[in-house]
C-alpha cells in the first residue's frame, strides 16, 4: 500500500472519531435547590429611542465648521473595550476621494443635527426666443432675465442630518495624518 494513502487515511479516521465525540451530549451539571438560577436571556428590544443613532447612518455624514463650510465627512468610528464611542475619523482635503487624508478627533468635540442643512438653489429665466418668422410670443419680454432663489428645507429625521466641529479647513488640514492600528 501506498504510504500516502496510509497517511491519509489515518487522518480521516482521527477525524471521523473526533467528530463521534464532539456530538455525545454532555453531562447535565447538578442543580442545587438553594441556589436560585441567574436569568440569562435578555429582554427584547423593538424600537430605536430617540435618543438613539444608528453607527451606519453617521459613517458618510458631513461636518460644517461654525460658518457652514463643509469640513469633510466622517469615514469611520472608533470605540474603546466598552463599545463607547470616542473618536471619529474625518476624511478632509482632496476631490471625490483623491488626495483625501484622515483625521482622527474626540467624538465629544462633534456636535450633531437633526435639522437639515439649508440650501439655496438659483435658477435663471431667459426670454423666449423669436419664431422663425421673426414673431415673439406675447408674454416674452425683450432684454430682461428673471432669477428666483429657493431655501428648501426636508423634515428632519431621528438619526443626524450632519455634524458641527469648531475648526476651520486649515486646521483640519494641519493636523497629523490618522494612522490605523495594524
Amino acid at each position: 500500500m501506498n504510504m500516502k494513502y496510509l497517511v491519509t487515511s489515518v487522518a480521516a479516521a482521527a477525524l471521523l472519531s473526533t467528530s463521534a465525540f464532539a456530538q455525545t451530549p454532555a453531562p447535565a451539571p447538578a442543580q442545587s435547590s438553594s441556589m436560585p438560577r441567574a436569568e440569562t436571556t435578555a429582554a427584547p428590544v423593538v424600537n430605536q429611542s430617540a435618543n438613539e443613532w444608528r453607527a451606519s447612518k453617521i459613517i458618510g455624514l458631513y461636518v460644517y465648521n461654525d460658518a457652514d463650510e463643509r469640513l469633510g465627512a466622517i469615514n469611520d468610528l472608533l470605540t474603546d473595550s466598552s463599545g463607547k464611542i470616542v473618536k471619529a475619523v474625518i476624511g478632509v482635503g482632496g476631490f471625490l476621494g483623491i488626495g483625501e487624508s484622515d483625521v482622527a478627533v474626540n467624538f465629544d468635540q462633534l456636535k450633531f443635527v437633526t435639522e437639515p442643512m439649508r440650501t439655496s438653489s438659483t435658477t435663471t429665466t431667459t426670454p423666449a426666443a423669436p419664431a422663425a418668422d421673426g414673431t415673439r410670443p406675447a408674454n416674452s419680454t425683450v432684454g430682461t432675465t428673471a432669477t428666483t432663489t429657493t431655501t428648501t428645507t426636508a423634515k428632519a429625521s431621528v438619526n443626524p442630518d450632519h455634524a458641527k466641529l469648531s475648526a476651520t479647513k486649515e486646521q483640519l488640514k494641519a493636523m497629523p495624518q490618522f494612522k490605523y492600528a495594524k
